[in-house]
């Protein structure tokens, strides 16, 4: 639905945290000493007691050497924390993806993961930031759990330790920086995405382990307890080692029984970036753009005809993307559609987007992304609300209704009826909808009802609907849009 809208900075993710704040109580290259100065323990005590006076060298010399070292190494430090901190949202799923096929054990990669950064911690502030930051956690993660699955032979037989050990990629390869991890987060994907899963297993399975999210957020995205979607992803990390499935892209005749599901699994994912359905944040941005690079990269292994859905996934996706930056104003309240400055609005993503919805309309094999694109290019193609094409969107839901039929599409066209053919029309076709038990509890469908009565002045039955809807969602920037038209229509 085109009607409502959100969006917000980024903050540090939850798991860089997590990961930061364990390795900084486990690591002791560093203390602090002042207010603000870090101190590496890797610089010679001989210079700082030196500096400090220590030695009968309490000149105000050496005073001011002390002030100097203490300053340019706590800037230092906390330059290398910053940028461990940007690997790691940059990075770190894709040293993980490659860890998995190195150590063929999805908890063991994860400990591997932590592992490497925690020796980052200790080591770059140290010894510099190395040249190739994440070939560096891959060879360090791995020889990490090699150490780690050599201590636990010690207490186990040989037999129960050979397994692991022999699943390890020979430590001695080299590793292709980027085509290795880009291969290896496609590997990934389809084998969170393999059809032996169950298909709630798979989302989750991908949400965590693809995107790094953690049980707790998966959680609240799909109003189900943590523990259901943690038994969930264990239960699929248990189905893929006892079954055996292997680590790979699928070979060209199963690609495309294969690619459906994982294109699914990656719209899901970019929409929980773009519009969470639950809790405070009004979007996560790094999920977004991470179902983006996936579907880049799935984009590169597809022949026709299953390529033409994911260009059209891409464009989708990157048609929203654009709208970013003006879904929300500067105190993150949501801002509609029709109201939006679109000059804010991104004009590179809308030229690829549209690009790219042209050459999936042109290719065979076109399904509902690309219909869903097309309606997205029509909006972005639209200098101003009034511009918009509403004929061309209906035809264009029509034939979406036809190929796919769902009352959330069907709900999106009455909408868009409303907007071409007049309100009144709109309105029974969402009453209509209205009457289904599937939409009673959807609260967009009562936002959509309680908006069309609002332009039509019927502000009792608007305020009703409001009420229905702002009862039946999660998300606090949309609470917050719907208490703000509930006090319009009140004044």
């Amino acid at each position: 639905m085109y009607l409502l809208g959100l969006t917000a900075k980024r903050k540090q993710s939850v798991a860089t945290q997590r990961c930061l704040s364990r390795s900084l109580r486990n690591c002791c290259c560093s203390v602090f000493i002042g207010k603000y100065s870090l101190i590496p323990v890797g610089i010679p005590c001989e210079a700082f007691y030196r500096a400090e006076g220590h030695s009968g060298l309490r000149s105000a010399e050496g005073r001011a050497e002390a002030r100097r070292l203490r300053y340019s190494c706590g800037m230092s430090t906390a330059h290398t924390l910053q940028e461990i901190d940007r690997v790691y949202r940059r990075d770190a799923r894709r040293v993980f993806a490659t860890l998995v096929r190195l150590l063929g054990d999805f908890d063991l990669a994860e400990e591997a993961l932590h592992e490497a950064f925690r020796a980052a911690l200790e080591q770059w502030p140290e010894h510099g930031v190395p040249g190739n930051p994440s070939a560096w956690l891959v060879s360090t993660g791995r020889f990490k759990a090699i150490d780690s699955i050599r201590k636990q032979a010690r207490f186990t037989s040989t037999e129960t330790m050979a397994e692991p050990m022999e699943a390890i990629a020979d430590a001695t390869l080299p590793i292709d920086e980027s085509a290795e991890l880009e291969d290896d987060s496609l590997r990934l994907i389809f084998t969170c995405c393999h059809p032996a899963l169950a298909p709630d297993a798979q989302v989750a399975l991908t949400l965590r382990e693809v995107c790094g999210l953690t049980t707790e957020e998966i959680a609240r995205a799909y109003l189900i307890p943590a523990p259901t979607v943690a038994q969930r992803i264990v239960r699929a990390k248990a189905k893929i080692r006892d079954a055996k499935i292997p680590y790979r892209v699928p070979e060209a005749d199963e690609l495309l029984m294969r690619v459906d599901s994982v294109l699914r699994v990656l719209y899901l994912v970019f929409n929980e970036g773009y519009s969470p359905s639950s809790g405070v944040l009004v979007t996560r941005a790094d999920l977004s753009q991470e179902a983006i690079r996936l579907t880049r990269l799935i984009a590169t292994v597809l022949p026709p005809p299953a390529l033409a859905e994911v260009h059209a996934l891409l464009a989708l996706m990157l048609l929203h993307e654009s709208r970013r930056a003006a879904r929300t104003d500067s105190a993150g309240n949501l801002i509609p559609l029709e109201e939006q400055d679109r000059r804010l609005w991104h004009a590179d993503l809308i030229a690829e987007g549209c690009a790219l919805v042209e050459k999936a309309l042109q290719m065979p094999g076109i399904g509902p992304y690309a219909l869903q694109a097309a309606i997205s290019a029509v909006h972005a193609e639209a200098k101003t609300a009034d511009e918009t094409d509403w004929r061309q969107i209906v035809g264009l839901y029509d034939e979406l209704l036809r190929m796919e039929p769902s009352p959330v599409v069907a709900l999106n066209r009455a909408v868009a009826v409303a907007m071409h053919s007049g309100y009144e029309q709109g309105l029974a076709l969402v009453d209509e909808l209205l009457t289904l038990p599937a939409m009673q509890d959807y609260y967009l469908a009562h936002a959509a009802r309680a908006d069309l009565c609002r332009r039509l002045h019927r502000l009792e039955e608007a305020r009703t609907s409001y009420l229905a809807a702002l009862a039946r969602t999660q998300l606090e920037p949309e609470r917050r849009f719907l208490e703000r038209r509930l006090s319009e229509i009140a004044s």
